[in-house]
């Protein structure tokens, strides 16, 4: 359907520009996924782009949600909408190429919110696409190009050479983009062996194509089919294997089918006919790796580490020196106190410690990349076979996250007050690579999130089952029953009799006054929650912990686990572990360290 176009970039440009980019990315997420090949051909650069502009969306639509409920006529500025959308996206920018757009949309804030007007008109947007080009390129420690860093620099390059409104320079860029991306195989080896684009600069145009429509009102010809032409052009003049090992996800339509037509036809012969294997036109800027890029080996870095960092400017620099040293695709965004580092290594936990170092690191994310598969390109990468069965779980904090990655499940982390998103679910889903995926919440308010993800993932083929887990102690439970050999049916119908016989209790402490079901809380009280419900209100963690677990334990048990998070006291497990040998018979007790994990302690009574 045709968007009312909107003749100058203010606010609700912003918002119209980010919910159509959601719309467009989640329509080619699988076709970008298909193509990653660089610089780990992991398959998950779509997925990435789409949940880091989706944190965008959320953002912004929190102001705007914001502004509605307040007393004022007034909506929110440019400034106020442009920063939502550049702080929502470096919160969650999932992957290299989420990291680098995160960086693209702050680029494009820092311009946008620095004027006086409630709009912004085309020389305006020119200014905003330019300093994304630059200062994403900046964020980059060694610079490739055929990348998304030489789509956004022609974008720019485009953009500065058109004069009109705003619909006029957004198309300038767009068809700039397209004409990169359409090169992007004659300057990697790597998309030229598989007979690909470059699957982040992919993302890319599909997002500068949604600005067209924000402000024209029509979809631009050719956003859907850009990787499938370029694939099909690259086949066509021989390059070995293109047509046969590029990788095609399930669902996604075919190179032949897709049929290139518009705009993306013209620029399609440009990619082979270059006897020095270079593009033509291609943007040369400050920091460009002169060297270029060797095609990644299987001996490439085994970690993906990212997480959001609270440090000062001169602790980011030396952080940038140290994991340089450490491994590769290195990005470190962000600014004003607030960063997203983005690095592969082979020692997952140097990298963090160097966050440390700098700064407080949270939403630590972890991913291994896998037996070596992800290293290898196009036509070198065998098909992997999927498992039959695996076990995909939310958890709250580091350390249990370690814990169930230990037991073989893979994780989720939920920060508090951060839930994830249904499309993170769906992508731990498909990184889990099975035939059988059964899936713990481990949260009651995660249930029907957790639901949706299991219905998309059905229509993927996949044959999910969702335990109703309310707690991650009751996910603990589910998992140490867990058996991959059994039939599927049976292995669901004991994990689930496990999780619904333990009992779960947290113990946090209260934020603000509030009435509970034990009565008028304060600020800084200890609650006890028993299975969802504030049972205990006291003052000392100990002393409220050691109530809680004796009412749980009235009613019987055989094993007890304890979950500790950073801020307990060292000594709360081991005064509960000798409350339960002198006070209850026969009674195992299991302590786990948790991590950041929101509450203080956790306890699960099975």
């Amino acid at each position: 359907m045709a968007q009312v176009p909107q003749t100058f970039l203010d606010a609700l440009a912003v918002r119209t520009w980010c919910g159509l980019a959601l719309e467009t990315l989640g329509r080619a997420r699988e076709e970008i996924d298909a193509i990653n090949v660089y610089p780990v051909a992991d398959g998950d650069t779509g997925t990435n782009l789409y949940l880091t502009v989706e944190s965008a969306v959320g953002a912004v639509e929190a102001v705007f949600a914001g502004h509605a409920a307040g007393s004022g006529p007034e909506g929110p500025t440019l400034a106020d909408a442009a920063g939502a959308m550049a702080h929502g996206a470096l919160i969650g920018a999932r992957g290299n190429s989420g990291t680098i757009l995160a960086q693209l949309l702050r680029g494009m804030a820092q311009v946008l919110a620095g004027g006086d007007t409630a709009g912004a008109d085309g020389h305006g947007l020119r200014l905003a696409l330019r300093h994304a080009a630059d200062s994403a390129r900046q964020a980059v420690a060694h610079p490739v190009e055929g990348t998304v860093l030489t789509v956004a620099a022609a974008a720019a390059d485009a953009a500065c050479g058109a004069e009109g409104d705003c619909g006029t320079v957004a198309r300038a860029a767009y068809e700039g983009a397209l004409s990169a991306l359409a090169r992007t195989p004659g300057q990697l080896p790597v998309l030229e062996r598989a007979g690909v684009v470059d699957a982040g600069g992919r993302g890319l145009v599909a997002v500068l194509g949604a600005l067209v429509e924000t402000f024209t009102g029509e979809r631009p010809r050719g956003t859907a089919t850009a990787a499938s032409a370029v694939r099909l052009s690259a086949g066509a003049a021989g390059v070995p294997g293109a047509r046969a090992s590029a990788p095609v996800a399930a669902g996604t339509q075919s190179p032949v089918a897709a049929g290139a037509q518009g705009s993306v036809e013209s620029h399609a012969h440009l990619v082979p006919g270059q006897a020095d294997g270079t593009a033509p036109g291609a943007h040369t800027g400050p920091g460009e790796c002169a060297d270029g890029p060797a095609a990644p080996g299987p001996d490439g870095p085994a970690f993906e580490v990212i997480y959001l960092l609270e440090a000062e400017d001169a602790a980011v620099t030396r952080l940038r020196e140290r994991l340089d040293a450490l491994g590769d695709s290195l990005v470190v965004v962000g600014g004003d106190g607030l960063w997203n580092v983005h690095v592969h290594v082979d020692d997952a936990g140097a990298a963090v410690e160097a966050g440390i170092e700098a700064g407080r690191p949270h939403r630590i994310r972890i991913t291994h990349f896998g037996a070596g598969d992800v290293h290898t390109t196009g036509a070198e990468r065998p098909p992997r076979e999927r498992a039959q069965r695996a076990v995909v779980a939310v958890v709250p904090g580091e350390g249990l996250a370690g814990l169930y990655g230990e037991a073989g499940a893979t994780t989720v982390l939920a920060r508090p007050g951060e839930p994830p998103a249904s499309g993170e679910l769906v992508q731990a889903v498909r990184r889990a690579h099975a035939r059988e995926v059964v899936l713990l919440p481990n949260d009651a308010e995660l249930r029907h999130t957790a639901a949706a993800a299991a219905e998309q993932a059905r229509t993927e083929g996949i044959r999910v089952a969702l335990i109703p887990t309310r707690s991650a102690v009751q996910g603990i439970a589910a998992l140490a029953v867990h058996e991959p050999e059994r039939r599927f049916d049976e292995d669901v119908v004991s994990m689930t009799s496990a999780a619904g016989a333990t009992r779960y209790a947290e113990v946090t402490v209260a934020e603000h006054q509030s009435w509970t079901m034990a009565g008028i809380c304060q600020a800084g009280d200890v609650l006890g929650l028993i299975d969802g419900d504030v049972a205990v209100i006291g003052s000392d963690v100990t002393a409220t912990a050691e109530t809680v677990l004796d009412r749980m334990l009235a009613a019987g048990g055989e094993m007890v686990t304890l979950v500790l998070g950073d801020e307990a006291p060292d000594a709360v497990a081991e005064h509960l572990e000798g409350r339960v040998r002198e006070g209850y018979l026969a009674v195992d007790t299991v302590v786990y360290r948790g991590g950041r994990q929101g509450s203080l302690l956790l306890i699960g009574v099975e």
